[in-house]
């Protein structure tokens, strides 16, 4: 059951990611936090200096966090569950937001 899952919430996954996908941002902000929210629940996520290592993009505010000298466990955390622009994405239909990197603002279309 836990494999047939994971196939769903990756093939969700996938949809939710789709630029060319006709669904309000709003949904799409929505289904992405909770893929994040799911992933989290299963482990830690992978360091932020990882994910850059391998070609991730981060914001602005996971940047800071990957160069400030914290500790792993804080590094392995999800940002965006404390990040305005989560919220602002979630609630708002073409949300005022823009730092490169951020994956809420791919869903506004820009």
């Amino acid at each position: 059951m836990a494999e047939q899952d994971d196939q769903f919430l990756a093939a969700l996954g996938d949809l939710t990611l789709a630029d060319d996908l006709p669904a309000p941002s709003r949904l799409k902000a929505r289904l992405f936090s909770a893929l994040n929210i799911a992933q989290a629940e299963s482990g830690p996520l992978l360091p932020l200096g990882d994910c850059k290592a391998a070609g991730g993009r981060l914001c602005v505010f996971e940047e800071m966090v990957r160069i400030a000298p914290l500790g792993e466990r804080i590094q392995s955390r999800n940002c965006c569950r404390a990040c305005h622009a989560r919220v602002l994405a979630e609630n708002v239909e073409n949300a005022p937001i823009w730092w490169p990197g951020c994956p809420y603002v791919r869903f506004q279309g820009r």
